[in-house]
């Protein structure tokens, strides 16, 4: 299949119809065990009516985002695989805090520490991956607003990037627990992500926008476009009541 915007829309239904689909099962199954989302004892009293919703539905999002965009993303693209990577890390990284919260009853999980050193650590790695396996790739950052305005960052890229990558990550875990809250953003920032990308892989829209042109980023606009499939799909079952909350598993992914 040659165009992205065909293949960008196959995601999305593919990744939609595969959440709707396995949420309502992993909800089930989840109630049967009695493994519910665990409250800290220091937030607000109206939470706590929360106590064993089940948690750990990003899980079932993770795997359609990543399921779609094997099916429908160029598999030799190297930024498609550092996207998948860090999903998939991160989402690993998560799975581990949710099971020990979710196994011995409490909100405590994995320690803070180790989880921001496993993020660093992920983040530089696979930014490492893209430099050397890109040659000519640009460290520079741009300005907003001002296109022609750029600073070239050298190795100082690595640093920066990896906190943007771990700061978005932790922004996001920060805001699950709250019936719907989480999901929009995410949808709202990883579609404005798919229209960058697909207009940073074209030619001819970058030159006509004046914006940086980035062969084979284009393909990042079918990941954009799983992901905001897979949070519709979860939306459903996360909004007012909610029937499961994200968990680790998905906010730090």
């Amino acid at each position: 299949m040659r165009y992205l915007t065909f293949r960008s829309m196959l995601a999305f239904i593919v990744a939609l119809v595969l959440v709707l689909v396995l949420q309502p099962k992993f909800i089930g199954w989840f109630k049967m065990k009695k493994l519910g989302q665990p409250i800290r004892d220091d937030g607000p009293e109206s939470h706590l009516a929360k106590e064993g919703t089940p948690t750990m539905g990003g899980l079932v999002v993770v795997a359609a985002v990543v399921l779609s965009t094997f099916f429908f993303a160029d598999l030799f693209n190297i930024y498609v695989w550092t996207m998948l990577g860090i999903m998939v890390l991160y989402g690993a990284l998560g799975f581990i805090d949710d099971f020990k919260k979710v196994s011995v009853k409490n909100s405590v999980g994995v320690r803070a520490k180790t989880k921001l050193l496993w993020q660093f650590t992920i983040a530089i790695s696979l930014l490492l991956l893209i430099i050397q396996s890109e040659p000519g790739f640009s460290t520079s950052v741009g300005v907003p607003f001002f296109k022609n305005v750029s600073f070239e960052l050298g190795w100082w890229f690595l640093p920066f990037g990896a906190l943007v990558i771990v700061g978005c990550s932790n922004a996001v875990n920060l805001t699950d627990g709250l019936d719907g809250l989480v999901i929009g953003p995410v949808m709202t920032v990883a579609f404005a992500y798919g229209v960058f990308a697909y207009a940073g892989g074209n030619v001819r829209i970058a030159e006509y926008l004046q914006i940086p042109y980035i062969a084979g980023c284009g393909d990042l606009a079918i990941f954009a476009a799983a992901l905001v499939a897979g949070g519709l799909g979860f939306l459903w079952f996360n909004s007012f009541p909610a029937q499961v909350f994200m968990g680790d598993v998905g906010s730090l992914s």
